[in-house]
């Protein structure tokens, strides 16, 4: 058991809560575009973290793909 990888895994949940409630507080369009910008970031780290196993790439590519999209095309 690693238990480095789990602490760095309960800060990054409690860092990702914290910003979609904070975006939550955001005039439009400004929170869509802090949510995609997380998400955006997500997909990046997750591509460079899956280096090796495709289906985690995969769903890094997906994660980037959602929050670009979110920060240009889906605006409430």
């Amino acid at each position: 058991m690693n238990l480095s990888r789990q602490v760095l895994g309960m800060v990054g949940l409690m860092i990702g809560f914290g910003l979609y409630a904070l975006a939550g507080r955001l005039d439009a369009p400004w929170n869509s575009v802090l949510v995609g910008a997380v998400f955006a970031a997500l997909g990046i780290s997750t591509v460079v973290y899956g280096r090796g196993e495709r289906w985690i790439q995969a769903l890094g590519a997906v994660l980037l793909l959602y929050g670009l999209v979110r920060i240009f095309v889906l605006h409430r």
